[in-house]
């Protein structure tokens, strides 16, 4: 089944403080958003696509930087939106393929590749998927001066 994979990569990164938007802060060589679509790259085979969304402003600046990177990673890019929401939909508007289409973060490049498939791999069984961890920390349920432990298992 075919895959799209649309990596939302809008923010303006104001609250990091930096020059630059994260996702083209280099780590390790390459932009943020360099790195977490490769991620996607070595998962997907020739008839996936990858569509990055990026605000209209920040494409000349992209495009810069592939040259500067030879970063040939075949992807489309769609505008972003005045909302994640927006953004997303411009996305879906350039999926060519019928089949299962993720969304994920351009700034979040540590995703591992096993996880990648395997959310496709469960979407395209069950119609859907949500990488979800289960959690380590201990929860409580307060009531006035009550405190009872909850069971994590379920």
């Amino acid at each position: 089944m075919a895959r799209s994979a649309i990596i939302v990569a809008g923010g303006q990164g104001l609250r990091m403080g930096h020059e630059l938007p994260k996702q083209f802060i280099e780590v390790l060589g390459l932009p943020i958003l360099m790195h977490t679509i490769n991620k996607f790259d070595r998962v997907f085979g020739n008839d996936d696509q990858i569509i990055l969304v990026l605000p209209e402003s920040h494409v000349a600046f992209w495009e810069s930087l592939c040259a500067k990177h030879t970063f040939n990673v075949s992807h489309q890019i769609a505008f972003g939106g005045k909302t994640r929401f927006d953004s997303v939909k411009n996305g879906l508007n350039l999926c060519s393929n019928s089949g299962i289409v993720g969304i994920h973060d351009g700034v979040r490049p540590l995703i591992s590749e096993s996880l990648i498939a395997s959310c496709y791999d469960h979407a395209s069984k069950n119609g859907s998927a949500l990488p979800v961890h289960a959690i380590s920390q201990s929860l409580r349920k307060v009531d006035g001066d009550s405190s009872q432990p909850l069971d994590r298992t379920g």
